[in-house]
C-alpha cells in the first residue's frame, strides 16, 4: 500500500561546488535547493537558522559534530557582512574552527576555491534574493 509523499531533511551526501546562488536558493551538483545551506565535509544540508540575523551555537550543531574535520568556516550572512556574535565566535574557537563572516556571494566564491584546493572548509550560507 502506498504511503504517499515522504518529505525528508534536505541532504546531499558529499562535497560539491556551489554553481549558482540567488532567488532564495542555491544550485549545486546539478540540483537546486530553496533556502539556506550548511556545507560540511560529509554533506550539504538544508539549513534554517532560528534567526539569520543573530546566529547561535545551536544553529551549528551539525558543524560541531564534524568539528574535527573542519578548519575553516565561511559564514555567508546574506547580502551584507554581519559580524558573528561573540558567544558563537568563542564556541567555534574552542572547537578549533576559524570562522570568517562575509556576504553570501563572497562566501560562495571563497568556498569553491578552497574546495578545489581540497581544504578542510565548511560554509554556512544564508540564501539571498
Amino acid at each position: 500500500m502506498a504511503k504517499g509523499i515522504v518529505i525528508r531533511e534536505a541532504h546531499f551526501p558529499g562535497r560539491a561546488p556551489i554553481e549558482a546562488y540567488g532567488n532564495g536558493g542555491f544550485r549545486f551538483a546539478d540540483m537546486s535547493h530553496r533556502g539556506s545551506l550548511l556545507c560540511l565535509p560529509f554533506g550539504i544540508y538544508g539549513w534554517e537558522p532560528a534567526d539569520p540575523l543573530a546566529l547561535t551555537s545551536a544553529d551549528f550543531a551539525k558543524l560541531f559534530n564534524e568539528a574535527a574535520t573542519v578548519e575553516i568556516l565561511l559564514v555567508g550572512s546574506g547580502k551584507d557582512l554581519r559580524p558573528l556574535p561573540a558567544a558563537l565566535r568563542a564556541a567555534l574557537k574552542e572547537a578549533g574552527i576559524s570562522a570568517d563572516p562575509m556576504s553570501t556571494g563572497a562566501a560562495v566564491r571563497t568556498y569553491n576555491v578552497l574546495l578545489a584546493e581540497d581544504r578542510a572548509v565548511a560554509a554556512a550560507l544564508i540564501a539571498v534574493d
